[in-house]
């Protein structure tokens, strides 16, 4: 006699996935990454924080100040940094190195330069001088700038995505369901 809180039969699910990386290794210009967001995003970035820099330098009035000073690290560090990034993605460094952790690197940076951004902007627009406020006026465009690509590289990191190249997870679902092939019975 069967066990009666025995089930008959159950059910096996077994879940498979398999992630395949294609990229092409060959540094190469390619200018269609221009054409992108993130592109476009770092075009932005490099003029905005060249026009904040130029407003801090003609202002006439103590570039040299700590305020001035600070808003130009910020600036030109950014400027370098990301210019240096676009070289990179114009000539698939990136997509050459894709094991490094690009968007992880790029996050942290965009995520940090979101916050001096958002301190070097409020020095210079509390200066009272029309240059710093102009300077300050793109210091929060940047800001802005680089909260948005924060929130990409970070979109990017959490579903997985390589920062130049592709990345193609395939899921693999198969359910079985099993019978007992015996009866087990109890002996008299």
């Amino acid at each position: 006699m069967a066990d009666p809180g025995f089930p008959g039969q159950h059910t096996t699910t077994t879940t498979v996935k398999s992630s395949s990386t294609t990229v092409d290794t060959v540094l190469r210009f390619d200018k269609s990454y221009i054409r992108t967001i993130p592109g476009y995003l770092k075009i932005a970035q490099i003029i905005v924080n060249l026009l904040g820099f130029i407003c801090i330098e003609a202002s006439g009035y103590l570039s040299y100040h700590s305020r001035g000073s600070w808003f130009n690290f910020v600036a030109m560090t950014a400027f370098w940094v990301t210019a240096i990034l676009l070289a990179f993605y114009l000539f698939h460094v990136v997509e050459r190195f894709y094991r490094v952790p690009w968007l992880k690197f790029e996050f942290g940076y965009c995520a940090l330069w979101t916050l001096f951004y958002l301190i070097a902007a409020c020095l210079a627009v509390s200066f009272s001088n029309e240059a710093y406020i102009a300077a300050g006026f793109f210091g929060f465009c940047g800001m802005t700038l680089y909260a948005f690509d924060a929130f990409l590289k970070f979109q990017g990191v959490k579903t997985g995505q390589l920062a130049q190249g592709e990345r193609v997870v395939t899921k693999q679902t198969t359910t079985a369901t099993i019978s007992p092939s015996h009866t087990v019975s109890a002996f008299p």
